[in-house]
This record gives structure tokens, C-alpha cells and sequence, in this order.
């Protein structure tokens, strides 16, 4: 048993490895460098000073930019696609036809 001074300021004796964890007094300072990526915004928007309107714009904004950018990026690329398979369509069908005026001998319009 020892003398353990407590939170409140008083003095008793105890064991100090049946007393509970202290924690410490202060808030708990998280560097900008060390938050999840959606939190830095808040983070950002907290310590400069800004009001909720910022922390609330980089809550509701962030993952909606993300949503309305991988949306734009999945219509481009069906658009490219769509190019793709037309474009291959176009070629095939102008080989063919000319490979089958080739074969009936006909090279022009006329007949000469």
C-alpha cells in the first residue's frame, strides 16, 4: 500500500494496481498528417478557425464528389467502349464489301 494522490486532490491509501487508468486531463491533439483522408477537411476546417458550415461541406461534399466523379468516369468509359465496338463494326463491314467487289471483278460503278 502506498499514498496515491487523486483526481480530486485527496490522499488515500491503496494499491496503485487496483486503481483505474488515469486518463489524461486535456483534449487529445491529432495531427493533420496522421487523420483518415476524410477527416483532414474537417480537420483543416476546425483548426483555422472556420464555423460548422465547413465541416459540414467537407462531410456532405467530399463523398458526393467522389460518387458524381466515379459516375462520369463509368459513362466515359461505356462511351469509349460503345466508339470501340462501332468503329471495329465500320471497318469489318468496309473490308467485306471490298473484298467482295474484288472477287466479282466489278471496280467500279459502270461496269468498265
Amino acid at each position: 500500500m502506498t499514498v496515491v494522490q487523486l483526481a480530486d486532490g485527496s490522499h488515500v491509501y491503496a494499491d496503485p494496481t487496483a486503481l483505474p487508468a488515469q486518463q489524461p486531463a486535456g483534449p487529445q491533439v491529432v495531427h493533420i498528417h496522421q487523420a483518415p483522408p476524410d477527416r483532414t477537411v474537417q480537420r483543416v476546417a476546425l483548426g483555422s478557425g472556420m464555423g460548422a458550415g465547413a465541416v459540414a461541406a467537407g462531410v456532405y461534399f467530399g463523398p458526393l464528389l467522389v460518387g458524381v466523379l466515379t459516375a462520369i468516369a463509368a459513362n466515359l468509359a461505356m462511351l469509349a467502349f460503345i466508339a470501340l465496338v462501332l468503329g471495329w463494326a465500320v471497318v469489318t463491314v468496309v473490308r467485306s464489301v471490298a473484298t467482295s467487289a474484288k472477287s466479282t471483278g466489278r471496280t467500279d460503278r459502270r461496269g468498265h
